[in-house]
């Protein structure tokens, strides 16, 4: 029951913690039209942004989903903020590619910079802390 409660909490903790940081690039990337059009003549960029943001979204949230927990809060915290900061990288990235706006060009190179330090520092500690599951090759 309190292994049951510990990985619901850190599910629900992770899931916050995506949301709180996701959101307000989200929130960028439906703002408005950018340059940029299709075939047809209609510009799509913003659309299109939208999307590439929302299925980055869906793919870390099932990819954290999917992670089996250990029980060590310690070793499930560095899994899951791995997956979310590598995240964070990726959506930063998008924006670089398709952002126009000086203050979050800026912030989604200081979040490319800063999660890539926090991600070293995760992978050094599951080097020396995470127990590959029963079966699974590192």
């Amino acid at each position: 029951m309190k292994k049951t409660f510990l990985i619901q909490k850190h599910s629900v903790v992770a899931a916050l913690f995506v949301a709180s940081v996701a959101s307000p690039l989200a929130l960028h990337a439906q703002a408005g039209p950018s340059s940029g059009s299709k075939a047809d003549g209609m510009d799509h960029s913003a659309s299109d942004a939208k999307m590439n943001m929302k299925s980055m979204m869906k793919e870390n949230n099932e990819k954290m989903a999917a992670v089996p927990m250990t029980g060590n809060a310690d070793v499930d915290f560095a899994q899951m903020m791995r997956i979310h900061h590598q995240g964070a990288i990726d959506m930063a990235k998008s924006l670089l590619r398709d952002g126009k706006d000086p203050q979050m060009l800026k912030m989604a190179k200081d979040i490319i910079s800063a999660q890539k330090k926090e991600i070293a520092v995760l992978d050094a500690f599951l080097a020396r802390n995470a127990k590959p599951a029963a079966g699974t090759a590192k």
